[in-house]
C-alpha cells in the first residue's frame, strides 16, 4: 500500500539511499511509484508540454538511479532533493526550447520565472499540512467563504480563518516578489 509521499520519514529516506546505491531496481520503482505524479507535474507546469514532461520524468529517475549519492539527507527530504532536481532540469528544457524559437532572453527569463514560481506553488499545496491544503480547495476551487468552509470541515469559523490565512501565507512564499524596473535606455530624464 502506497503512502503519503510528504510524511515519508528521514530513515525511509535514507534507506532507501542506500537501496539505489545498492543498485536494488524494486527501490526504484517504490520511489518511482511515489513520487513519478510529483515530477511529472512539475515538470509539466515549467513546460507546459506532456511529452517534454514525460521526458524529464524519465530524465530526472535517470539520475536519481545513476547518482543517488548526491541526495543528502541532511540538507532536505528525498521529495525535495527529487522535486529540486526536477526543477531544474525542466527550467533547464524550458531554456533550450526557448532558445530555438524567437523569444527574446528577455522573453525567456520572464516564461521561466513564471513557471518556476508556479512550480513552487504547487509543491507547497502538495507539501502543507492536509488541514490547510482541505481549507484553501475549499476557499479557492469550490468558491466557499470561511463561514462555509468552517461548516464543510467541521471547525469554528476562527479555526477556518486560521488554516486559510496559513495556507495563503505559505502559498505567497511561491512568488518571487516584485521585480526591479530597469532604468531608461536613453539614459536621459523623463
Amino acid at each position: 500500500m502506497a503512502t503519503d509521499a510528504s510524511a515519508a520519514p528521514p530513515r525511509w529516506d535514507r534507506k532507501m539511499q542506500q537501496r539505489l546505491a545498492h543498485g536494488e531496481a524494486a527501490a526504484l520503482g517504490e520511489l518511482y511509484d511515489r513520487f513519478a505524479s510529483l515530477v511529472h507535474t512539475l515538470a509539466h507546469r515549467v513546460l507546459g508540454d506532456e511529452a517534454g514532461a514525460d521526458r524529464v520524468t524519465r530524465e530526472v529517475f535517470g539520475h536519481v538511479w545513476e547518482h543517488p549519492g548526491e541526495f543528502d539527507p541532511r540538507e532536505g527530504s528525498l521529495r525535495s532533493w527529487i522535486a529540486g532536481l526536477t526543477h531544474r532540469q525542466a527550467v533547464e528544457r524550458l531554456r533550450q526550447s526557448q532558445s530555438d524559437g524567437a523569444a527574446t532572453p528577455d522573453e525567456i527569463e520572464e516564461k521561466v520565472r513564471a513557471a518556476s514560481a508556479a512550480a513552487r506553488a504547487d509543491y507547497i499545496v502538495t507539501s502543507m499540512p492536509a488541514p490547510l491544503r482541505a481549507a484553501l480547495d475549499l476557499a479557492y476551487l469550490r468558491r466557499l467563504d470561511y463561514r462555509r468552509a468552517a461548516a464543510h470541515l467541521g471547525v469554528t469559523e476562527d479555526e477556518a480563518r486560521r488554516r486559510l490565512r496559513l495556507g495563503l501565507q505559505l502559498l505567497s512564499t511561491a512568488h518571487p516578489g516584485p521585480r526591479a524596473v530597469a532604468p531608461p535606455a536613453h539614459g536621459g530624464a523623463l
